[in-house]
């Protein structure tokens, strides 16, 4: 375990006592957004990501133990383990070296060079690797028998075996290896007759680049269009350097076994070794590929689920439609649907006064304090006519994005809110949800359908799903949730609870009524000490008799800050309350053995912003007024958008209209970016300047190089 220890110390450039203690708290069961809120004097102050790189080194160096295992027990079955081959399999960590080791004596179906061994021709492939017989011919003449028909029968055999000798020895596979990362290329060409079907993948049809060059998004297009039957894809080296490589190895001197080795070189190159080899390298390439995409993907994530709220406000949410009208729903301030009905301002029905009427008593008589619309169809034409009416009072408009609605809509959850509502209203309560509360909203909809993914159903679906969920629960525990309003959809992400807790909690809500303190949570079935520990922190009581109770504060610090409260001689209240208090405290005196100055200034940080929400304050945008079309796009125009989905080539822009707009890596700033986070995120209002129009792919290039940002 100590080794463990100092390996991923030494790879993550952590020290080992911070690997150590993260790894302690894993076993006992913490969550990573636990340990790394409460948990900062152990870790040394670790955040998620670097926690979850700790854990993912563990797991991976655990897979190669046991995998060493497995190797040990089949090469002691065939009872060749030596000591000195028992030593190398335990001194080695790398997995490519491990199998390299492991490959003479890997069970495999029958080879050429088996049958040829079955022949009788091992004894003659070793002469011909000495390379010293001066009589090659007249010496293979003498394994002629049996299932050997003749001479060169004799010496083929003898060169299958010579060419299975050389894929397996460790020195040519690394030798290979370092060509491959030095020199190879990955070339795609399009299958004959597949050109028109191929037509979105023109840009690959005869294609050739550096495999370390090639960025994920084209790797991963690629790959796609390959997996589609589209283009043939190669990865390739320089194939003459590398058989002079295998030649100096292997071909000694200039007689009749060496141009046999020469030519049984070639062929082991050809015919094993390069393919295996190739193989191992579009594994790599796509692993590294898809944990690019990934990133990408759960960081766009990240940004959409922590999109400012508004809050708990009265909304009116419109699903717009042209033929089919608008569904318009009124949610009360916690989001509960009070009424729903159509309007059809837009044509063909064209009943404008009547849903201008509906409208006003609507927001009259539910007294909506906000607007929420979808940004799908007839998007833009319901927020000029929403615009375009004068009400009572100021109401903000927002628009709000839909991707995945329609997918909750008609999901089991959604179901369960809604069992008497079609799939209509249920659309509409979520756009008008996604407004009050993004996160709250977005954890009941499968993440890779909230649209802000790159070649998200190409890469490895099992990590993807790891890394999104990861994301979520990390989201949801930064925000806190409200312990009496939260569903139990959103409860299952917090730290130490899960599917079935977070059941029992709205359950024992349902039942007794709303928890006033956290000490309750104590009384729901199930709910043990060691996933109340995990929990308790992010969960929030608005109004509890106890102030800490709607903090970030946990229960276990309960005491420092009622310390702190008795030795000002005031309340825990009157501390929160009164900011000249709070600066009298020396927190070094609240310093214990288990509570250190990273968690008093965690505790300091919540009694001056008790139940602050990490998330940004929400603005109002508009789209410009004059463009509703890709038709209506001009070269130098400067338009607002909103950032709706980054890759790592760039961010799309929603401009407005059915076509995003790409804003490239190169577009984003004057000066070099590797990462377009550098410069936006998910959701941010940005300023761009259309470069080009191309109407027939449906294509925009913008720019942000030069344009002012509000």
């Amino acid at each position: 375990m100590e080794l463990f220890h100092q390996m991923i110390s030494g790879l993550l450039g952590i020290p080992e006592r911070q690997i150590s203690s993260t790894l302690h708290l894993l076993d006992e069961g913490a969550t990573i957004p636990f340990i790394s809120r409460y948990r900062k004097e152990a870790t040394g102050g670790l955040n998620e990501v670097q926690i979850e790189n700790i854990k993912e080194q563990h797991d991976k160096l655990c897979d190669i133990a046991r995998r060493k295992e497995t190797i040990l027990s089949t090469i002691n079955e065939q009872g060749k383990l030596t000591p000195e081959l028992e030593k190398r399999i335990n001194a080695t960590w790398n997995p490519t070296e491990l199998e390299d080791i492991y490959l003479p004596y890997k069970p495999k179906r029958k080879t050429r060079a088996e049958a040829a061994r079955q022949k009788g021709l091992e004894p003659l492939a070793m002469i011909m690797m000495l390379q010293r017989e001066p009589n090659l011919t007249a010496k293979a003449a003498t394994f002629v028998k049996g299932d050997v028909k003749d001479t060169e029968d004799a010496l083929k055999g003898a060169r299958d075996i010579i060419a299975e000798q050389v894929n397996e020895d460790e020195r040519a596979r690394n030798a290979i290896r370092n060509q491959f990362t030095r020199q190879a290329e990955i070339t795609a060409k399009v299958v004959k007759g597949k050109e028109e079907e191929a037509a979105k993948y023109r840009d690959y049809f005869d294609f050739s680049e550096s495999l370390k060059r090639c960025t994920s998004h084209r790797l991963l297009a690629i790959r796609r269009a390959e997996s589609e039957g589209l283009l043939k894809v190669s990865i390739s080296p320089d194939d003459e350097a590398c058989l002079e490589r295998l030649d100096r190895q292997f071909v000694h001197g200039n007689n009749e076994c060496s141009h046999q080795v020469k030519e049984a070189t070639a062929d082991a190159y050809k015919r094993l070794l390069k393919p295996s080899i190739e193989t191992e390298f579009a594994a790599q390439s796509k692993e590294k590929a898809d944990d690019e995409a990934i990133r990408v993907f759960t960081e766009n994530l990240r940004q959409l689920l922590l999109s400012p709220p508004l809050g708990q406000k009265r909304v009116l949410a419109i699903d717009p439609g042209f033929r089919t009208g608008c569904k318009v729903v009124c949610l009360d301030a916690q989001g509960n649907l009070l009424h729903n009905e159509n309007i059809y301002p837009h044509p063909p029905v064209n009943k404008t006064g009547e849903a201008a009427s509906k409208l006003r008593k609507m927001i009259e008589a539910y007294e909506i304090e906000a607007i929420s619309i979808g940004n799908g169809t007839a998007s833009r034409e319901t927020e000029d006519f929403i615009n375009h009416q004068t009400f009572d009072r100021q109401i903000p408009v927002f628009v709000v994005s839909e991707q995945g609605a329609s997918i909750y809509s008609a999901s089991k959850i959604a179901r369960d809110e809604f069992p008497d509502y079609d799939v209509t209203v249920r659309g509409a309560v979520s756009i008008g949800r996604r407004l009050m509360d993004p996160l709250a909203e977005l954890v009941k909809i499968d993440p890779k359908s909230i649209g802000v993914g790159q070649y998200q159903h190409d890469v490895d679906q099992t990590k993807l799903k790891k890394a999104l969920d990861q994301t979520v629960e990390n989201c949801v525990n930064l925000v806190g949730v409200n312990l009496n309003t939260a569903s139990s959809h959103l409860l299952t992400y917090i730290s130490g609870l899960g599917s079935q807790l977070a059941q029992n909690i709205v359950n024992f809500r349902a039942e007794n009524g709303a928890f006033s303190s956290r000490k309750e949570l104590m009384k729901v079935p199930r709910m043990g000490a060691k996933a109340f520990e995990q929990c308790a922190g992010f969960l929030r009581i608005p109004g509890a008799k106890n102030p800490l109770d709607n903090t970030a504060v946990h229960p276990e610090s309960y005491h420092i800050v009622e310390q702190m409260a008795k030795d000002l001689k005031c309340s825990v209240d009157e501390l929160i309350a009164n900011k000249e208090l709070r600066q009298k405290i020396k927190i070094s005196d609240y310093i214990t053995p288990t509570v250190g100055l990273p968690t008093l200034q965690d505790i300091m940080q919540e009694l001056d912003k008790p139940g602050r929400d990490p998330r940004k304050a929400i603005k109002v945008f508009e789209f410009d007024k004059n463009v509703r079309t890709i038709a209506d796009l001009r070269e130098g125009m400067i338009l607002p958008g909103i950032v709706g989905n980054i890759t790592n080539f760039g961010a799309f822009v929603d401009i407005g209209i059915k076509e995003n707009g790409l804003v490239h890596l190169s577009q984003l700033a004057e000066r070099y970016i590797s990462d377009p986070t550098e410069i936006v995120s998910i959701h941010q209002h940005v300023m761009v300047r259309v470069m080009n129009v191309d109407t027939d792919r449906k294509r925009i290039q913008l720019s942000m190089i030069g344009v002012q940002q509000d």
